[in-house]
């Protein structure tokens, strides 16, 4: 669904930080793997996969953030681990230095996680406005925007997640919610006969929808 914060360029700008003088995070922007830096992130992504994010999180660390790839998997891991203020602080210098999607994704996702739907949504946008065809940050902006009762553009971006991952993935259930709230039919009927969406499937999809209308 949405806050699994799996959850993708140059340039140098301030951030603001928490504390006067207090030195701000500086965070690499570069976006090149060297053949080294891949097998890592491989195996990050590895103890990721098998649920261990504090393995993943000590391995991160242990040998260097280079690339704006480590630094995005070092924030996942920090939100993973309930470790969300420096989550934000990380994906706030991806954002703010890099103009990085990832960035703004990642940034959005922490917000939402806090609660803070508007803050969460305004930077998902934006994230979306520099990585268009990514299904992941459409999804979530989508989600985002159910969240926020702007129902018919979360169907919109949901249906475009939708076709970008090819029917597979989270955005399933979160597109036929958004169906349920805005009363569509049709749109049902197609994920039922054209991408076999599952009784259960549906049953999950109408839950959400409720619990979406309840938050409102």
């Amino acid at each position: 669904m949405l806050l699994a914060i799996s959850l993708a360029v140059t340039g140098c700008s301030s951030m603001a930080t928490s504390t006067a003088g207090e030195p701000q995070l500086q965070v690499s922007c570069t976006t090149t793997l060297q053949p080294e830096h891949q097998l890592q992130l491989d195996a990050v992504d590895a103890q990721m996969s098998r649920s261990q994010p504090y393995a993943a999180l000590a391995k991160l660390e242990s040998e260097g953030l280079a690339t704006e790839q480590h630094w995005v998997r070092r924030g996942q891991l920090l939100a993973s681990t309930n470790q969300v203020a420096e989550a934000q602080e990380i994906f706030q210098a991806l954002a703010t230095q890099c103009d990085s999607s990832k960035g703004h994704h990642g940034l959005g996702l922490v917000y939402l996680k806090q609660g803070k739907l508007k803050e969460g949504t305004n930077a998902l946008r934006k994230a979306r406005e520099l990585a268009p065809s990514s299904s992941d940050i459409r999804n979530d902006y989508g989600y985002a925007l159910l969240l926020t009762g702007g129902y018919y553009d979360a169907v919109f971006e949901l249906r475009t997640a939708f076709e970008l991952a090819d029917g597979k993935g989270a955005v399933r259930q979160n597109l036929a919610a958004g169906y349920f709230i805005t009363n569509d039919r049709s749109g049902l009927a197609m994920l039922k006969q054209k991408y076999d969406m599952s009784m259960d499937e549906i049953a999950h999809a109408e839950k959400l929808a409720a619990r979406i209308r309840r938050s409102r």
